[in-house]
């Protein structure tokens, strides 16, 4: 499950036919507003709104979304237990309020639509809310034992439209391109291309970079608003990163026989029968490649093996010409 925060509006009377005028659209809960017909549901949230007539946003709409896999085991009752529990935990209550299940599409979700002028004349406060929400969608997905979704990339895009269309499409044309160029300002001319603008948001008076946001047609995100990932801190940080990481030379063979030869001498082993030296690169290259998968021989072999006159050092020797 995973809410979406609806950004606040003034005209009850068109968030609340959107909710309810949508083909089979059935009101699970309604408080504080009459909804047996649309034209008093919108008087109800309009006539409390004058407690507060300063507060011009004062439309609060919340869309759930659930995953289709769980549509068999979501009745109503259960969905409406989840909405109601997500509206406790973001503070969101003693208002009027309505929610609605939409079955238009494959995954099941809610509308649910909030007066912000509360019963007592005051303002239910909206900031912080994208943050909230995402922290409490995924707590109560884990908590209901709900599939929980697995980012952006598994979005069916074809189902969207509007603000959302473009928003996925931003997404995907960003991190695509975010993957290929080696600083911010190459990100920018290459997302002009494709009619994607990109701006700086600065703090006050000075040339520090906050915030970032993108534009495409008639619509404007902010890069967090999008996904987190694309957040300005973020972004530059990953494309620092892979640029960085592209620039650092492979180390080549010699190299790495090199290190293994300082980790070797770190650890101070003697080669058996020759006192105080230490293992050649080539011999323990060789000792790995032809007696790797043979067992080492213990003292009282080793001994035997020398009185012959065949040392293990002279084994190792000839064990080069093999």
């Amino acid at each position: 499950m995973m809410g979406k925060i609806v950004k606040s509006g003034k005209s009850f009377k068109g968030c609340v036919e959107y909710c309810m005028l949508k083909n089979k659209a059935e009101v699970l809960h309604a408080e504080g507003v009459r909804a047996e017909d649309i034209r008093q549901t919108i008087a109800d949230f309009n006539m409390q709104r004058k407690l507060n007539p300063g507060l011009g946003q004062a439309v609060g709409h919340i869309a759930l979304n659930f995953s289709p896999e769980d549509a068999p085991k979501l009745t109503n009752e259960r969905m409406l237990t989840i909405a109601q529990e997500y509206l406790q935990r973001m503070k969101i209550g003693d208002t009027q309020m309505l929610i609605v299940k939409h079955n238009d599409t494959k995954h099941p979700h809610l509308h649910i639509v909030y007066n912000r002028v509360d019963y007592a004349g005051k303002t239910i406060s909206d900031s912080m809310q994208r943050w909230q929400n995402v922290k409490i969608s995924k707590s109560l997905t884990l908590k209901q034992g709900l599939h929980l979704s697995q980012g952006k990339e598994h979005v069916n895009r074809q189902q969207l439209k509007g603000p959302d269309k473009v928003k996925y499409e931003l997404f995907d044309t960003i991190k695509t391109v975010s993957q290929k160029v080696r600083s911010m300002d190459e990100l920018q001319q290459q997302l002009k291309k494709q009619g994607i603008g990109m701006q700086y948001k600065y703090k006050s008076g000075t040339q520090e970079v906050q915030g970032i946001s993108f534009t495409k047609g008639q619509y404007k995100f902010k890069g967090s608003e999008i996904d987190r990932s694309l957040s300005y801190g973020r972004l530059s940080a990953f494309i620092s990163q892979r640029v960085a990481q592209e620039q650092r030379p492979r180390q080549s063979l010699a190299d790495q026989l090199r290190e293994r030869m300082r980790e070797n001498s770190q650890q101070h082993v003697s080669t058996p029968g020759i006192k105080g030296s230490r293992p050649s690169l080539l011999g323990t290259l060789l000792e790995e490649s032809h007696f790797g998968n043979q067992p080492a021989m213990d003292d009282s072999q080793f001994r035997r093996k020398k009185k012959k006159g065949r040392g293990y050092s002279q084994d190792h020797e000839s064990s080069m010409h093999l």
